[in-house]
């Protein structure tokens, strides 16, 4: 991640490349989209809570933020719970200096009272300063998430809450040729089609494939069909 944070740079969170406002294809979430975008600019809530199944885009929408708000010369840090065990959770000191954190599977930490309380701190700082903005990302309501610390649920309830639509697999097709057309390959539906059925559905598998049969298309100089999908991932 670039940045001229020194906390931001002590850390090994890479924002990747493809996971922007303009990759991403809202669907039902658009409304969420919006206020997404306004919290990545300085606007809107000081709080916002997403939530929504594993690979569901909320991920997506925390790098778009961040990369967002990066171009604005605002600083911005991401952080993916998910891996707390082999972090301190002095990580979270001074975050509220920041103009916005972004904090990924907060749910992760349920019954790790340091954690916990860490997060809370941190809560209560930001609140106080007032010019720091918080996304956090959950798989459920925070008051489903099994914490130990009451207060922490107080704080995580605080706010505007959203929950983050999955895509149709209609919606997901137009999500693939929309990623395919940027990244200036033909998708035809039947192929796009032929992927939704035989590959896991969510959104971040399709992608990595998009990406991998993308690769495979110009190694070879051919053109995405069923017959060369199944032979390049062995389907």
């Amino acid at each position: 991640m670039q940045s001229n944070s020194p906390i931001q740079l002590s850390l090994p969170v890479h924002l990747p490349d493809d996971e922007t406002f303009g990759s991403y294809y809202p669907a039902a979430n658009q409304q969420l989209l919006e206020a997404i975008r306004q919290v990545a600019e300085g606007r809107g809530e000081t709080v916002t809570y997403l939530w929504g199944q594993a690979k569901s885009g909320r991920t997506h929408l925390l790098h778009a933020a961040c990369a967002h708000a990066r171009e604005l010369a605002r600083q911005a840090f991401y952080l993916p719970l998910g891996i707390h065990a082999s972090m301190s959770p002095a990580v979270l000191e001074g975050l509220e200096e920041l103009s916005l954190v972004c904090l990924d599977d907060i749910d992760q930490l349920a019954r790790n009272p340091f954690w916990e309380e860490a997060v809370f701190d941190l809560y209560n700082r930001i609140n106080e300063r007032g010019d720091c903005k918080l996304i956090v990302s959950a798989s459920c309501p925070a008051g489903q998430a099994g914490f130990l610390l009451p207060d922490l649920v107080s704080r995580l309830n605080w706010g505007v809450h959203y929950q983050v639509q999955s895509l149709s697999d209609e919606e997901k097709l137009t999500a693939l040729q929309r990623r395919a057309k940027a990244r200036g390959l033909e998708l035809p539906e039947d192929v796009g089609r032929f992927l939704l059925t035989r590959l896991a559905r969510d959104l971040r598998t399709l992608f990595d494939v998009l990406d991998r049969l993308d690769k495979a298309s110009m190694q070879a100089q051919r053109r995405l069909t069923i017959p060369f999908v199944k032979e390049t991932l062995h389907l």
